[in-house]
């Protein structure tokens, strides 16, 4: 019986990693949430999306810290859920991550508009935002919008022609942009943009041209790079949104 017991023992020591690494795993956590005027994100955050980081997903977002991953984690979908049954709802919210945050050992601090979800009723919702911080369930899921392409934001930080900053916004699926390129013709090569800070990717030396650009994707399909011709036109302007022909899934 002893050695059937360590042989467990050592079992449970092998599939643990796994288990726990499962992106269809719930991981138990704690969140709360943040003030807003209008119940939204904030055109503030840390992920650098501006307006877009207030609205998408309806307002449905969420700052983190663990999950952030000096950036890398912008953008990422996560269903959360609290674990009261009187009070909270069987699905949850779908939170889209826009910002960094650090509270009280959670993962999650969420817009009030995110947080108001978690509830099953008004009175619930009542009751959890009296709570302040609640315990949770995560998971990362597939993020779904109704623009279906990649847009790239031009940092309104920009400046023409001289530098350049995009963000890459509505990345579909299980997708991270963990590396941004665009093609230098001069010396006919690749030139990788900084990670400046979140999701927003820059450089000082742009192309005085219309920029093809490539992105590094890691997903649960494994890396791949996406080349986007013409992504950026020779006369972009700081502020203005370009629509791809690419989508991920």
């Amino acid at each position: 019986m002893g050695g059937f017991h360590f042989f467990l023992a050592i079992l449970g020591l092998v599939l643990l990693p796994t288990l726990c690494t499962s992106q269809d795993t719930f991981t138990r956590s704690r969140a709360t949430y943040y003030g807003s005027p209008d119940c939204y994100g904030t055109p503030t955050g840390a992920c650098g999306y501006g307006e877009y980081g207030r609205t998408v997903n309806d307002g449905q977002v969420s700052a983190v810290a663990r999950l952030y991953r000096n950036g890398t984690g912008c953008g990422g979908c996560y269903q959360v859920r609290c674990t009261y049954p009187s009070h909270c709802s069987n699905d949850g919210v779908n939170a889209v991550v826009t910002d960094y945050g650090e509270g009280d050992r959670t993962d999650f601090i969420f817009s009030p508009r995110a947080y108001a979800k978690l509830a099953n009723n008004p009175a619930s919702t009542e009751v959890l935002f009296d709570y302040g911080v609640v315990d949770i369930e995560f998971r990362r899921i597939p993020c779904r919008y109704s623009t279906p392409n990649l847009v790239f934001k031009v940092h309104e930080h920009s400046k023409f022609p001289e530098y350049l900053a995009i963000v890459v916004q509505y990345v579909a699926g299980r997708n991270d942009i963990t590396a941004v390129e665009f093609w230098q013709e001069d010396c006919k090569q690749w030139i990788s943009m900084r990670r400046a800070y979140g999701a927003v990717w820059d450089t000082p030396t742009p192309p005085r041209r219309s920029i093809d650009m490539r992105f590094q994707v890691s997903g649960s399909s494994g890396i791949k790079w996406v080349q986007a011709s013409n992504a950026i036109p020779a006369d972009w302007k700081a502020g203005a949104a370009y629509t791809s022909a690419i989508q991920l899934n």
